[in-house]
């Protein structure tokens, strides 16, 4: 009887998602987080510093050395990383657990100085940043291609880059919009596409 229920069983589909949510490790960070409206500071400063380090490199690689940069970068504490000194770029430079690229090192040491300056300028990382898309997240178009960049994340570009930062070209700048949900960039059947607008409240 068992076997006959099973037969007659529907298979269970898996729901539409992005085009690039292939792996395991992937499609848990599609699911959860990719494109959630974020405005935490210590996630946008985490967001800022893994962008930073993926330059030249897959997202996945960054997603499987993450839970690594967080016990490395003192789970992304701007006051604690902004201290940084060269001892500790050099000890840094030894963990074999996270991208061990000194220019990469140092800018995320230079960004948590920066990152500081704005929170005393603007109250809050969250929101200076939030401003140049004034507030609210940006719908992806039906039919509209994935962008490298946009006239917005050529704008945060260049105000981070006055500010201190580096590591921080558009092309950078426009994926951190797409992971802290400044944009919604998620493919329009995708199934996320609108439980993260209604994340956003559009």
């Amino acid at each position: 009887m068992s076997t006959m229920v099973s037969r007659t069983r529907k298979t269970k589909r898996s729901p539409h998602r992005c085009h690039w949510a292939k792996t395991e490790l992937a499609i848990a960070y599609h699911d959860r987080e990719w494109g959630v409206p974020a405005h935490d500071d210590r996630t946008l400063f985490e967001f800022l510093i893994l962008e930073g380090a993926q330059a030249g490199l897959s997202w996945e690689t960054i997603l499987r050395k993450r839970d690594n940069y967080r016990a490395a970068f003192d789970n992304f504490d701007s006051k604690k990383i902004a201290k940084y000194d060269q001892r500790k770029v050099a000890k840094l430079m030894d963990n074999v657990g996270i991208i061990r690229n000194r220019l990469k090192i140092n800018s995320a040491i230079q960004n948590a100085r920066a990152f500081l300056k704005i929170q005393t300028e603007f109250g809050s990382f969250g929101a200076y940043v939030w401003r140049f898309v004034s507030g609210k997240t940006i719908k992806r178009k039906r039919g509209a291609p994935l962008s490298a960049h946009t006239p917005l994340s050529d704008a945060l570009s260049r105000d981070l880059l006055k500010r201190g930062f580096r590591f921080i070209g558009s092309t950078i700048c426009y994926s951190f919009m797409q992971a802290v949900g400044m944009v919604n960039d998620h493919e329009t059947n995708c199934f996320r596409y609108h439980e993260v607008s209604k994340r956003a409240g559009r």
